[in-house]
């Protein structure tokens, strides 16, 4: 078996081992897996015995190659076919294993083969669809407030729009995603976290329909100010892969949050934020909206 780079032309032909999800951590999303790209990244995947195996290779950080647990509609690989398989094509470590696969198997079993580590900066936020959408209780009030005030400054002129996202919006959807990296100053540093992020939301959205995905974007004044992209993971979860709004603008993030679960969200009972990176920030926005669960993520390194 032979692993060869895999890109955003490869949706329809790895689309099947998809089919049946078994595991609902973000990464796990096809669409993910393919717009993650970049010059410093790149997705590997080879098709074998009914399996989709996945690898993950790097220009520089090449400690940090890895696999992913293989992805089948049909069956789940044991921590000893797993020990094999990383043996044969080269690899000593998996990310992105979710805590699901560790209490199947159990630790000791795990063990026996590899040294389990967390990855909690991998771990993914879980929101019921309805407290999103409802913002129901005193939990939430601080974020219906900021709606409010953003509603009074701006809605209620007249000065909002949405607008699904379509081919001829994506120019403004990338201006505005050149604008949004500068608020943070994410082109600094290529390699960071932020700007390999913004490369796989423009590979994203360059190929929204293609990758069956769903976009939303928010103009305030006719510019758009707000854009995200959702999908599908599971029957009962989707997932907002990228939601951004310039945080200049009080209030917009809530309404934008609010409007896109209603949009995106509503025919699932579960939303997945992802993880937070580990960035302090975006762990205290991502815990202020309550979330019903967490899905760790954990590495197997070979012993």
């Amino acid at each position: 078996m032979k692993l060869k780079q895999i890109k955003i032309k490869d949706y329809p032909r790895l689309k099947p081992f998809f089919k049946k999800p078994r595991y609902r951590l973000c990464e796990y999303s096809l669409p993910s897996i393919l717009v993650w790209t970049n010059d410093e990244y790149k997705p590997y995947g080879a098709i074998d015995n009914g399996a989709l195996f996945v690898a993950a290779e790097f220009v520089r950080q090449k400690e940090d190659r890895h696999l992913m647990l293989p992805i089948s509609p049909e069956r789940e690989f044991p921590p000893e076919e797993l020990h094999q398989l990383a043996l044969q094509l080269g690899f000593d470590q998996y990310w992105f294993v979710p805590e699901d696969y560790v209490k199947r198997f159990g630790k000791g079993r795990i063990k026996s083969c590899f040294t389990l580590s967390s990855q909690k900066e991998f771990d993914d936020y879980i929101y019921l669809a309805g407290d999103l959408i409802k913002l129901k209780g005193n939990k939430y009030s601080k974020k219906r407030n900021l709606i409010h005030q953003f509603e009074r400054e701006h809605v209620y002129r007249g000065a909002v729009t949405e607008e699904a996202i379509r081919p001829s919006l994506v120019p403004e959807c990338l201006e505005f995603l050149e604008q949004w990296c500068e608020e943070r100053d994410c082109g600094a540093d290529e390699e960071s976290s932020l700007a390999c992020e913004k490369q796989a939301a423009i590979n994203m959205i360059e190929n929204l329909d293609f990758l069956e995905a769903k976009g939303l974007a928010l103009k305030v004044d006719g510019v758009v100010s707000a854009l995200a992209v959702a999908t599908k993971l599971a029957e009962n979860m989707g997932v907002l892969h990228f939601e951004k709004a310039f945080s200049k603008v009080k209030g917009l993030y809530q309404f934008f949050d609010n409007l896109s679960a209603k949009r995106l969200m509503g025919d699932y009972k579960y939303v997945n934020k992802e993880s937070d990176m580990a960035v302090p920030g975006l762990a205290k926005a991502k815990k202020s909206y309550h979330p019903v669960m967490m899905i760790r993520s954990y590495k197997l390194t070979i012993n």
